[in-house]
């Protein structure tokens, strides 16, 4: 059974700062994480891609609205990913959900579709307030 834990978020003021993890917890050592990506999703909107990283290039992405705040890097571990979250905005109030691929990824790409990912977390809540 392969289970994402999602650790980390909370409250903090407008320009503070937070960090998500995630971890792939596999019981049965058949998953290998090729990408590994955070969503997310606001009071009253559907759910939005954040960043996203290659686990076997490092290579990232990050949507525009966070690039240069939010910073992704997976863990030496290869099963593992976390967003450093600086600069924080009350708009990045969200559930922020972990996602992980086991399908094989081509070169250097980096997915921000969502059906791109197989496993999903439960989401963590952030909140920033003004």
């Amino acid at each position: 059974q392969v289970r994402l834990i999602e650790t980390g978020g909370g409250q903090v003021q407008a320009g503070g700062s937070l960090s998500v993890s995630c971890v792939v917890s596999d019981s049965t050592f058949s998953v290998s994480t090729s990408a590994m990506g955070w969503f997310r999703q606001g009071p009253g909107k559907d759910r939005e891609f954040v960043a996203a990283i290659n686990m076997n290039t490092a290579d990232r992405k990050y949507a525009g609205s966070v690039k240069g705040r939010f910073t992704i890097a997976r863990g030496n571990a290869r099963n593992t990913a976390t967003l450093q979250m600086n600069s924080l905005k009350p708009g990045d109030t969200a559930v922020y959900y972990c996602a992980a691929r086991s399908r094989n990824i081509l070169n250097s790409l980096v997915y921000e579709a969502p059906q791109a990912y197989d496993y999903w977390g439960r989401g963590t809540q952030v909140t920033v307030a003004l």
